[in-house]
């Protein structure tokens, strides 16, 4: 490549990060990193192929600038756990909403057919759950508990065996996204495909609306976690089919970050929906509907108020701040 045509290529993106750099607070520390490895490829380039040009020594001292402004952030470690929570994840929750979305469709697909499957084919949910999963329920149904399952355990093994199971399957959905996203769908089809035919098999055994409203009990907060893990993995398997304007390996490093910025955010959700269900679930029996519906209600409003309603909002401001600090 000519030089002309290698500084015409990436003039705009070293000129809007030197602004950044001017504006310390109009870039996060991911951001910061991302552009520092761009710029660092770009410098090795210019040093192997104009090593003459005034070209080097420009981006030189913008690796330095960036270099020296992320090891001043590395000290800077007090807020940063505050920011996670209240600015990082929300931004990137809010630029992932498609994948999110998309993660939704595919979820909600396979719970339908997996519904249609167990009404044309009874056998089915014996192939899809298990036999001796269904003849303990047909048991525990025989005897007036038919979700007997929860208070198998104690309490505390229970919360600990979903916990690590929770966990398990979302990061499993989050990492079949290196096979593109087809390998998140696959995942996210499987639990769906088991979710309705679970159900299904409740509803044919007249229990439907009792099963259906136990299991949302913590499933809200469960559910949505397992569809937000697959929209993480969409994410990453998008960033190795379409790496835009980076390189294969820097937009599949971004994100992996992006990713695990979203995983690191879910596990605290996870870890109350194993809490809710270990604790909560095991008296459906002799809790109100009402009851239920409530913890349901307060679990869906947290889910769309922290992964839809702050992300929309902190994105907003976040877009406004950089705006007024580089209006040109």
């Amino acid at each position: 490549m000519k030089e002309i045509s290698f500084i015409s290529l990436n003039k705009a993106r070293w000129s809007n990060f030197e602004k950044q750099l001017d504006s310390p607070g109009s870039i996060s520390p991911d951001d910061l990193a991302d552009q520092y490895i761009l710029l660092t490829n770009d410098l090795s380039y210019a040093r192997t192929f104009y090593p003459e040009s005034g070209i080097v020594d420009y981006l030189n001292g913008l690796s330095a600038k960036s270099h020296s402004l992320i090891y001043r952030n590395k000290k800077e470690k007090s807020s940063r756990l505050l920011s996670f929570w209240v600015k990082e994840l929300p931004v990137a929750l809010y630029e992932a909403r498609k994948d999110f979305l998309w993660s939704l469709i595919i979820f909600s697909i396979s719970i339908m057919i997996g519904v249609a499957g167990a009404i044309a084919d009874s056998d089915l949910i014996r192939l899809i759950l298990g036999d001796a999963y269904v003849n303990m329920t047909l048991d525990n149904i025989a005897k007036g508990d038919p979700l007997g399952v929860y208070g198998k355990m104690t309490p505390f093994l229970m919360f600990l065996s979903i916990t690590f199971n929770n966990v398990y399957v979302s990061f499993v959905a989050f990492l079949f996204g290196v096979l593109t996203p087809l390998g998140t769908a696959y995942v996210l089809f499987r639990n769906g495909v088991m979710v309705g035919s679970f159900i299904t098999f409740f509803f044919q055994q007249s229990l439907g609306t009792v099963a259906s409203i136990t299991i949302m009990i913590h499933g809200t907060l469960e559910l949505s976690a397992i569809v937000l893990a697959g929209g993480a993995g969409i994410l990453l398997g998008k960033s190795i089919l379409f790496p835009g304007t980076y390189t294969r390996k820097d937009s599949f490093l971004k994100g992996v970050r992006r990713g695990t910025k979203i995983m690191l955010g879910l596990v605290p959700f996870f870890v109350i929906a194993a809490w809710i269900e270990s604790y909560i679930t095991r008296h459906y029996n002799t809790m109100s509907t009402l009851s239920a519906i409530l913890i349901i209600a307060l679990s869906l409003g947290l889910i769309l108020w922290y992964f839809v309603i702050v992300p929309y909002y902190v994105y907003r401001k976040t877009n406004s701040n950089e705006k007024h600090r580089n209006p040109n």
